[in-house]
């Protein structure tokens, strides 16, 4: 069973608010904004197929924001599959803004504000599923939407292909044969999403593994006065700018990572009583600072205090500290009166 539209049955006058009228019938409430009014085209077809519907969506450029109320009624949330036929597209969910080329997929979750943008003449296909079978179908009630599944990876391509064959034989299909091509088109997605998710945590446990390991190496030598991005990189088995994207990541660079735990290392040297003859200066050269001005202002930065002070108070605590158990002692050792 299908349906059909198209603004070329529809007098000129009346193009544009015939084919908002017909589009909010699939897609609900829309604010539609259509740059070129006096020439704009397009057509809209839909098919029931394995108990699902089909829309083809066709014309020239418009763009449109949705912002639904259909979260308040569950038996009315929907998520919709987006294939990109032909033309370029820009989705926006949640903050998250993807382009679809041709042969791209995408998953909206309807029951959320969500956009779209097209600069000239597009056609795109959208299949609308119920929340509650998406949600069954991932395994998961977090809908991973506005995601682009590329139509050029082996699993993307083969989605894309079910998504073409659904609307070109929809016609045709029986209910069993359409059933079974939408079951087939589920477990590719299933896929695509898992995939991702897969491969994201993956890099995750890699990069942390590797961040790790460049961690490790800096400690061990951070004495060494030498000691720089290219050569932490060619420990590690990967390229400087890796090495810096692995940091910047976690909000820091290489230079303030290696800064910090110098500082650190300095800082306990400088409580230390069996490096009392030792100097700011030497203890501070010996973990890799080249210039005694450079590091004291790097150490107030951090510690808020100059290290001069900082180790006065320290051995001032140390005497007092000291004196307190000696005096402790010495009451201990007292005869009883």
């Amino acid at each position: 069973m299908s349906w059909s539209f198209s603004t070329k049955l529809v007098p000129a006058a009346d193009r544009i608010d015939a084919w908002e009228w017909n589009a909010r019938q699939f897609c609900g409430g829309c604010r539609f904004r259509i740059p070129n009014r006096h020439t704009f085209h397009g057509s809209i077809q839909t098919w029931s197929v394995g108990g699902f519907e089909l829309c083809l969506f066709s014309s020239s450029s418009l763009s449109f924001a949705k912002f639904p109320i259909e979260s308040r009624h569950p038996e009315k949330m929907f998520c919709t599959v987006i294939t990109q036929l032909e033309g370029t597209r820009s989705y926006t969910q949640n903050g998250t803004g993807i382009i679809l080329n041709s042969g791209d997929t995408t998953l909206i979750d309807s029951a959320f504000p969500w956009s779209s943008d097209g600069p000239g003449s597009g056609v795109r296909l959208y299949l609308r599923v119920p929340h509650w079978v998406m949600e069954d179908r991932l395994q998961t009630t977090a809908i991973p939407s506005a995601r682009r599944i590329s139509g050029i990876s082996v699993l993307g391509a083969t989605l894309f292909h079910l998504a073409n064959s659904l609307y070109r034989q929809a016609d045709k299909l029986t209910q069993q044969e359409g059933t079974a091509i939408v079951e087939a088109y589920f477990d590719i997605l299933s896929a695509c999403v898992g995939r991702r998710e897969l491969d994201r945590d993956a890099d995750n446990r890699t990069n942390g593994e590797l961040c790790l390991r460049v961690e490790n190496f800096i400690a061990e030598h951070l004495a060494e006065p030498t000691l720089r991005p290219a050569s932490i990189a060619a420990a590690a088995g990967i390229s400087v700018r890796h090495l810096h994207r692995l940091f910047a990541r976690q909000g820091r660079t290489v230079g303030d990572w290696i800064r910090e735990r110098r500082l650190e290392r300095c800082r306990n040297d400088l409580t230390n009583p069996g490096l009392r003859d030792h100097t700011i200066t030497d203890i501070a050269f010996h973990w890799g600072f080249c210039e005694s001005a450079h590091f004291s202002r790097s150490f107030k930065e951090l510690f808020g205090i100059c290290p001069r002070v900082f180790r006065a108070q320290a051995w001032t605590g140390l005497g007092n500290e000291r004196r307190l158990q000696g005096l402790s002692a010495n009451v201990r050792d007292s005869p009883p009166n």
